[in-house]
């Protein structure tokens, strides 16, 4: 990562949490501003601008999220990039039709192509937030450059599609600490008063000492068809690659129970040292992507703990969103469907409505919701916020997983860690006519994990 010595000790977020808070400093931390980095623009209000990077509904709800922050202070969408002209401007309509007053995207600023995203970061100041929201395959190129250039970041899961991604993103976080940029990751669930309520009670020994942590997702079937000519063209697997090719977005299993992992390391405090896995598609199946239909997978922690994780797929299967807790003397539930606080302990292991004994407060609002409110206080009232190295853990927790189940072997962190595998080795160079990283047979079928020559740490 190329970064630059430039940066201002005093930046915009220090301005703005001045302004927040009428501090008497304000005339004397302007001009230690200006002279800290006289090319640097400085806002006479304290508005913070959001750059959307990647507009698709995640993004979208994102900056939705970031917009209700507006009774801390002045906040508005300022500019937008993405591959598709088509996108940008469908999403620049539903978000000023759900906040209206709060977008000032002119079309100066809706920035198109593989280079959007670093036009989209300059059309911003220091305590402005860069939304890092498009597939996985290309994250750390543009958490690296909005960090650069002393931008606040948020930025989706998955955070790489492979070890080497995650890598950067790990460095990333490092120079942001060092440069006073505030990074927020989309694993928002950390943010539940609910869920940190229950993390308390454990730790004061009322479920007894933790036994295992159980976590599952387990869904309906989504196959993917035959792509047909498609299938050899970049922008088409961006679009249907997203769960369905590991290039580009790690594969439907890691995009979704990414929370489910990085709950369960949250119960134990801890990373897991090891894990293993088994999975398998469905007979019959007639999916032309690259993911197994079941993903079972069982997490060792340092202390001997252990915490099983599933992922499912099925046609007319028993359905589950959630995650529990059982401890000696009784069983919790941590996390409910669609990462709702569904909260509760029980009276001993029966995990029943019936057996309820103790319930926290309700959550307030989303933990969408939670995780903005608190950014932007970070960013206004200048506390340090970096959540790039738990986001990255995360999700090498969650590629261990992915990779025990692909493998059948014993996967290890620091098989992981230590690994410099990547999908697809020049990311920079990316284009509209650059060749497809992965192909699939005569008969539209992409490669299948755990066949010849496969690799994936």
């Amino acid at each position: 990562m190329h970064t630059t010595d430039s940066t201002p000790t005093t930046n915009r977020r220090q301005f703005l949490g001045q302004l927040a808070r009428g501090s008497g400093t304000l005339i004397a931390g302007t001009a230690v501003f200006g002279q800290s980095a006289p090319g640097v623009h400085v806002a006479d209000d304290s508005t913070i601008r959001l750059a959307l990077i990647g507009c698709g509904g995640r993004g979208t709800g994102a900056v939705m999220n970031a917009l209700k922050t507006r009774d801390q202070g002045p906040i508005e969408l300022y500019a937008m990039a993405d591959l598709h002209q088509a996108a940008m401007e469908s999403k620049l309509t539903t978000i000023q039709q759900a906040r209206p007053g709060q977008t000032n995207v002119s079309p100066d600023r809706m920035f198109l192509g593989f280079d959007a995203y670093r036009h989209a970061i300059d059309c911003l100041r220091p305590g402005d937030v860069a939304l890092c929201t498009t597939r996985a395959y290309i994250r750390p190129v543009h958490v690296e450059y909005a960090v650069q250039k002393g931008i606040n970041v948020f930025m989706e899961k998955p955070f790489a599609p492979d070890p080497a991604g995650l890598h950067r993103m790990l460095r990333a976080g490092e120079a942001a600490t060092t440069k006073g940029v505030n990074i927020l990751c989309g694993l928002q669930c950390r943010h539940s008063p609910a869920r940190a309520a229950l993390i308390d009670q454990i730790h004061d020994g009322a479920i007894g000492e933790l036994s295992y942590v159980q976590a599952n997702r387990l869904t309906g079937r989504r196959w993917m068809g035959s792509q047909g000519e498609r299938s050899n063209q970049l922008l088409a697997q961006l679009q249907f690659g997203r769960a369905s090719l590991y290039w580009v977005g790690s594969g439907h299993m890691v995009d979704n129970l990414i929370h489910q992992i990085d709950e369960c390391c949250w119960i134990k405090d801890d990373w897991p040292v090891t894990c293993v896995g088994m999975g398998g598609r469905e007979p019959y199946s007639t999916d032309c992507g690259q993911n197994h239909d079941t993903y079972s997978m069982e997490f060792t922690f340092s202390d001997g703990t252990k915490a099983m994780c599933g992922f499912r797929r099925g046609l007319n299967a028993r359905t589950e969103f959630a995650t529990w807790i059982h401890g000696s003397k009784c069983a919790a539930q941590f996390s409910g469907q669609t990462h709702a606080a569904t909260v509760h302990m029980f009276k001993d292991q029966r995990t029943e409505k019936d057996n309820i004994v103790w319930t926290p407060a309700k959550d307030a609002v989303s933990p969408w919701q939670y995780e903005w409110n608190a950014f932007i206080d970070s960013i206004r009232n200048d506390k340090p916020h970096n959540e790039a190295r738990r986001a990255a853990y995360a999700d090498i927790a969650s590629l261990m997983g992915r990779a025990a189940c692909h493998t059948a072997q014993e996967i290890k962190w620091d098989d992981v860690k230590n690994s410099d595998f990547a999908f697809v080795d020049d990311l920079y160079n990316l284009d509209y006519e650059s060749p497809v990283p992965v192909m699939p047979d005569a008969n539209g079928q992409f490669p299948i994990p755990g066949g010849p020559g496969w690799k994936e740490v």
